[in-house]
């Protein structure tokens, strides 16, 4: 018996497991290694072949899984795409056909891992997280992908990527997707998923530069919200991309003899861009931090120029307070209270007072355009 059927008789053993799981997103603590479990929201796997060549493509929807047998082998690369993870059963055939290890299925069926690279004797398994435009908040979803020596195998959540270009790609034959390997093809899915991170970066930076503006402008309550939304926002970005770039640079580094030394090449260059998109999300971050700050220090200015007023006026109605209780005295014997004009004098009075007390001020730039102000002008 080969490692093939071993492999496969392990599937099916681990497979009388599975009914025990099946209502849960993850096998329960103490499970035996290797169960599949799908996720009863999951839509039903829906699958698609691209089989190529040089001068050939085929391009089909398959009904069964085991439809694919009569593609691998038969071309020169064949590229097996699923999306949905939410029957079993195909999973776990799809293992027996490929050759997959059980453990690397179990991280296709739970959505929760991080980027990473396995190497395994007959493939090399990778996981990315690929953003999902379009939504009120910063979503992604879990991609696996399968390289062998003349295939691709792609697992994703549900229907909708980004790689509608490679696609194109491969039927008009443009480019070297055509004329290189399955390792080629691989860097080019890899590759689109990392250049869907610019554009959200960009509508980031957008809404970055929108609430820088609008805090220089005024302070209000909801920008708090919007500010708390985009660190969130910064911070989703950086948990992915960090070990994005770490993948990569493992399938740069350890050498995967599925990957030929051109194909590392352009590998590379997706390193490059994984450390571009980390150096933009940290300075987003610093950012968004200093817009935070940014509007306590302008909610603190404003509430002291609050208390400032406040105080202004409450300075210049002390002495008028004081001259209206001095005058308010029932003595019968005070002076100028029998005045017919003491009533006018006493207002005159306090004008005067708060005149003064205002023309101070205001010389001190405590009120109106501070006096350094109106020198330089």
């Amino acid at each position: 018996m080969n490692d093939t059927e071993d492999r496969a008789e392990d599937l099916k053993d681990v497979s009388a497991d599975v009914e025990a799981v099946m209502g849960a997103l993850r096998p329960p603590p103490g499970s035996a290694p290797g169960i599949i479990v799908a996720d009863p929201d999951a839509p039903h796997p829906v699958i698609r072949v691209i089989a190529y060549g040089p001068t050939e493509i085929v391009e089909r929807r398959l009904a069964d899984i085991g439809e694919v047998a009569e593609f691998i082998g038969q071309y020169h690369v064949t590229w097996v795409n699923i999306d949905g993870l939410g029957d079993v059963e195909t999973l776990r055939r799809a293992g027996e056909i490929f050759g997959l290890h059980r453990l690397a299925l179990e991280d296709v069926s739970t959505t929760h891992q991080r980027p990473k690279v396995e190497e395994y004797d007959e493939h090399t398994f990778v996981v990315l997280r690929m953003p999902q435009p379009g939504g009120e908040r910063f979503d992604t979803d879990q991609i696996s992908i399968f390289l062998g020596s003349n295939y691709v195998l792609t697992f994703q959540e549900r229907e909708g990527d980004c790689w509608d270009a490679v696609r194109t790609r491969l039927r008009t034959a443009r480019g070297r997707l055509r004329h290189t390997g399955a390792d080629y093809l691989a860097y080019g899915l890899i590759d689109s998923v990392i250049d869907a991170y610019f554009p959200i970066l960009e509508e980031t930076g957008e809404e970055v530069e929108r609430l820088e503006d609008e805090l220089t402008e005024h302070t209000d309550v909801t920008l708090v919200g919007r500010i708390h939304e985009v660190k969130r926002d910064l911070l989703g970005l950086r948990r992915v991309i960090w070990p994005l770039r770490e993948m990569i640079n493992t399938l740069i580094r350890d050498r995967s003899p599925r990957i030929t030394e051109a194909t590392q090449l352009y590998l590379r260059d997706c390193y490059d861009h994984s450390i571009t998109l980390l150096d933009i999300v940290e300075t987003y971050r610093d950012i968004a931090a200093g817009l935070h700050d940014l509007y306590l220090s302008a909610m603190s200015n404003r509430l002291n120029e609050v208390i400032k007023v406040l105080t202004i006026i409450s300075t210049i109605f002390i002495p008028l307070s004081f001259i209206a209780s001095v005058y308010g005295m029932n003595f019968d014997h005070m002076p100028e209270l029998h005045w017919r004009v003491g009533y006018f004098l006493a207002l005159g009075l306090m004008a005067a007072v708060a005149g003064v007390l205002l023309t101070y001020f205001w010389r001190k730039g405590w009120i109106g355009i501070p006096a350094r102000w109106r020198r330089k002008s």
